[in-house]
């Protein structure tokens, strides 16, 4: 009898526990609130990605949201995956959407971080491509950072367009797209609706420019110096093509 009763309470407690992992396996993926009004503004991750060509821009486009009387930005991220991905410094991030089977939300800025694979393999990711181009159709700006530049020279969004990239990358950028006017001694181009930046901690100075366009000198000396940051566009090595 005694025996009967252990393997009825093994068998209850089995039940039990699989019923959790069902509710668990079910459960839908969160996703962020996006305020209706506000520019959306998604961050192309993957693995491999550079944490502070993605962090610099994030920061500042996030913190628009604490200012008055502006369009501010709800941000984002896309993938490929609905697991983490792992940045080339070691920070697992969840993606909010997964741009091969979520329904995605407009995009009205497209941020391309750099990876550690842009300047190969990456660029032989049709479904990434793809996606970025489809994206590019309906975005008021596409950036990018570092070598996300190879990234939209690959989709083909630098046509006709004077960009730039790492400035270490430059001459193998020019090697890879000589189609292709590429800028060096300069920190972020601003063509069209195309803005290309060096990267790296320059990703602050570009992400700004945007700001800068988009909601004054005021907005964005307001939101540097929330970071500690100075700006002075004046100060900082740029071309904007008219």
């Amino acid at each position: 009898m005694k025996n009967i009763f252990l393997l009825f309470l093994c068998f209850f407690s089995l039940s039990c526990s699989n019923k959790k992992v069902e509710q668990v396996d079910i459960k839908e993926k969160p996703l962020p609130t996006l305020v209706d009004g506000r520019y959306n503004v998604a961050f192309l991750i993957m693995d491999g990605t550079f944490n502070t060509e993605l962090t610099a821009p994030f920061d500042i486009f996030q913190h628009t949201i604490f200012r008055k009387n502006i369009k501010a930005m709800n941000v984002f991220t896309v993938a490929n995956t609905n697991e983490a991905v792992t940045t080339f410094e070691g920070m697992r991030i969840l993606p909010d959407y997964n741009y091969l089977k979520d329904k995605l939300p407009k995009i009205d800025i497209l941020v391309v971080p750099s990876a550690e694979h842009h300047l190969d393999t990456d660029l032989d990711d049709t479904k990434m491509i793809d996606f970025v181009k489809q994206a590019a159709k309906d975005a008021s700006f596409i950036t990018s950072h570092c070598d996300g530049a190879f990234v939209l020279a690959k989709a083909g969004l630098l046509k006709d367009k004077i960009s730039t990239t790492f400035p270490s990358d430059i001459d193998k950028m020019r090697e890879t797209f000589p189609g292709l006017d590429i800028r060096k001694e300069v920190l972020f181009v601003h063509d069209g609706n195309v803005i290309t930046s060096a990267g790296g901690a320059k990703s602050f100075e570009a992400a700004l420019y945007l700001c800068e366009y988009l909601y004054g000198k005021e907005i964005a000396k307001s939101l540097a110096g929330g970071l500690v940051l100075d700006w002075n566009l004046e100060n900082v090595p740029h071309l904007i093509v008219d």
